[in-house]
């Protein structure tokens, strides 16, 4: 199936062939056209499906539909990390290049200046993570009494990391008459109960990739002693096939030693991680991708949701 048969609106259509996409993937197939529908949507999807476009797409168009649009926020996506934060923007950038619709990205650990000046202008989405977005409503630069669309991006990953009462908070604020979208990897207890809250009658999407891995994947074990490991990975990194890779560490302190080692032996590396400042991470992030750095060492979750093309190697240490 071709975007072109979802019913997708020409300067969509437009932007998405620009970005070389042709054939949608499962969850924008199954989603797609419910959000179009105007359906409360619960989405069991893993990063990697195609999650954003599934509901940046249909946003999009159901804005760009009523222009004219009146000012105040019409939609609200609520992600848990910047780096997603910074992602779905570049989508929205992407997608809607042809629309004019507007949004903003605004998340925490950098000056709120030029977040609350972009709010002051207007705009029509608005993506945010929980800390900032709360910080903002309270001093008065957020209302979201216009709200029309409300997603809940990565919802298990928001009580991982401690969001979940930020969230209910946030909810508290927004209109009862409004659509919402729901995503969510796994479905504990908690998140059911969130999404039963959140969501009426919905339509289900279900798009979760087989645990077994795909066949492109080469996968290797090595045994080896704790205090060798730094030893191995200099070792493995002679290799000149490892053109770029993405090394897991457990701790933040894990990470910036690797990352400190590695530049002991010329090793182009550098860490991110919850610490480091939101300009480091990025920096370190655009170095990686433009191929400036070889590679690039992160906690889980500060590397969860990451988008790479081209990266040749993952290293869980």
């Amino acid at each position: 199936m071709a975007f072109k048969k979802l019913s997708i609106i020409e300067p969509i259509l437009k932007a998405v062939a620009e970005e070389g996409y042709t054939i949608p993937t499962p969850i924008q197939q199954q989603a797609i056209p419910l959000v179009l529908q105007r359906k409360d949507l619960l989405g069991c999807a893993q990063t990697g499906t195609g999650k954003t476009a599934a509901f940046a797409i249909p946003i999009l168009q159901i804005l760009h539909e009523q222009k004219p649009l009146a000012p105040g926020i019409k939609t609200l996506i609520l992600t848990p990390t910047r780096e997603l934060a910074i992602q779905i923007g570049e989508s929205f950038v992407a997608y809607g290049k042809h629309t004019g619709i507007r949004h903003t990205v605004i998340f925490g650990g950098v000056s709120q200046l030029n977040q609350t000046n972009a709010l002051r202008r207007g705009v029509d989405v608005l993506i945010a993570t929980p800390g900032r977005l709360l910080d903002l409503m309270t001093q008065g630069y957020i209302r979201l009494d216009k709200l029309q669309i409300f997603v809940l991006d990565e919802a298990d990953r928001m009580l991982d990391m401690g969001f979940i009462h930020d969230v209910k908070k946030i909810i508290a604020k927004v209109p009862a008459k409004r659509q919402t979208l729901f995503f969510s990897a796994t479905m504990p207890p908690e998140i059911q109960k969130l999404a039963n809250v959140l969501l009426t009658h919905p339509a289900k999407v279900e798009v979760t990739p087989p645990a077994s891995t795909v066949d492109k994947i080469e996968q290797s074990l090595y045994f080896v002693n704790k205090q060798e490991k730094p030893e191995l990975l200099i070792h493995l990194l002679q290799d000149k096939a490892i053109v770029s890779a993405l090394v897991f560490a457990r701790t933040k302190h894990g990470a910036d030693k690797i990352a400190r080692i590695l530049q002991r032996y010329n090793i182009r590396a550098a860490a991110i991680h919850g610490n480091k400042s939101q300009n480091a991470r990025q920096d370190a992030l655009a170095d990686f991708k433009n191929g400036n750095l070889r590679v690039l060492v992160a906690t889980d979750i500060a590397a969860r949701g990451i988008d790479i093309d081209d990266l040749t190697h993952v290293i869980n240490f």
